[in-house]
């Protein structure tokens, strides 16, 4: 069996080697049509664009993507192409929570805000918004939750779906709005550009935008209008429209700018390669002994004064920000070569 993966999947060689020994890895925006036509499987990233143009005359009958979104697949061609496709819903929430979390700490520590005080509203309450749910209660801040199709799914089910409050609540009360939706374009239900010139006009509050979902679900170049106008305070990205090609005045003016990174601790990264392999293996019925695991961190103490400044030691996003900030034109490297990051049940902390 011959798999084609992209090469900056991580911990994926060793454990793909029991499975396969015909396996070709390749930076994942340079996979072609040549490199797939005799490819039974593919294991991907956002960067690989799995459409007729890539597929048409190949082998290939499945395909997974290590990531939580989908957006990049042509879900229709692959249906009447017969090829099985599988994603990794939730891989990386609790990364994305603890990305959230010491982004709040930052605020708190940097900006101001009293976090006791300070509402939050989270736009998509899935996987992820969940595990943002988990991490950012403990600081006490009060929570506000905007999830149309989750709301009107219980509703047909005859479930509580109260605590879903409508786009209009959050725009009047937070302090703080977060996106945590998938891209869609179709239906009901659309996210593509739900932050725009419209949503921006209708807050009442001068909040912080935070996106850490896809980056076309805030229109970049409304809200960096938002920013100069002063309908918003301020703007912490992590998903732009138009990557790795991305608005660099935004970025300069916005207080955390980040390469689409909020997902990646080894925890979350060795979650989605684990659950790709396994689809694969379950597809092709393939009774795999492989483990994965991402390495330790090189200080697992932590001794700290308090428990925020011990977080913010695991996880500080000022270091990605400035990283993007001083060299834009590494989008791509950044979040190829990024390092090592792991939540918070790798360490150990100590009082001082």
């Amino acid at each position: 069996m011959k798999i084609v993966v992209d090469d900056k999947i991580p911990f994926i060689r060793e454990a793909i080697s029991q499975i396969s020994t015909d396996v070709i890895y390749k930076s994942g925006i340079a996979i072609s049509p040549d490199d797939i036509h005799d490819a039974d499987a593919l294991i991907i990233r956002t960067r690989t664009r799995c459409d007729e143009t890539l597929l048409k005359g190949s082998k290939v009958s499945f395909i997974a993507t290590a990531t939580i979104g989908y957006d990049h697949l042509d879900i229709e061609y692959l249906k009447r192409a017969h090829i099985t496709w599988t994603n990794c819903p939730g891989c990386n929430a609790n990364s994305v929570g603890q990305y959230i979390h010491s982004c709040l700490l930052l605020l708190e520590k940097e900006k101001g805000y009293d976090l006791s005080k300070t509402t939050v509203g989270l736009v998509g309450v899935g996987h992820v918004g969940h595990a943002v749910i988990e991490a950012i209660r403990p600081l006490g801040v009060q929570i506000l939750l905007n999830d149309p199709p989750q709301k009107e799914a219980l509703r047909k089910a005859g479930k509580p779906h109260e605590f879903f409050l409508k786009m209009e609540e959050l725009q009047e009360k937070c302090d703080i709005i977060s996106f945590h939706t998938p891209l869609i374009t179709k239906g009901p239900y659309p996210t593509f550009h739900l932050a725009n010139k419209i949503f921006f006009n209708a807050l009442k509050k001068q909040p912080i935008i935070i996106n850490t979902s896809r980056g076309a679900v805030v229109d970049n170049t409304d809200v960096l209008q938002a920013l100069k106008d002063g309908i918003i305070r301020d703007a912490i990205i992590d998903t732009w429209e138009n990557e790795p090609n991305i608005n660099q005045e935004l970025l300069n003016l916005i207080y955390i700018g980040t390469p689409h990174i909020a997902g990646y601790s080894a925890d979350g990264k060795a979650n989605a390669t684990r659950m790709s392999l396994d689809a694969l293996c379950r597809f092709f019925h393939i009774k795999a002994d492989y483990r994965i695991a991402p390495p330790q961190p090189r200080n697992p103490i932590i001794t700290a004064g308090s428990l925020a400044e011990a977080y913010l030691q695991m996880y500080d996003p000022r270091r990605d920000s400035k990283a993007l900030k001083t060299h834009p034109e590494q989008f791509e490297k950044l979040r190829g070569d990024y390092p090592l990051r792991r939540e918070k049940d790798a360490y150990i902390y100590i009082p001082k």
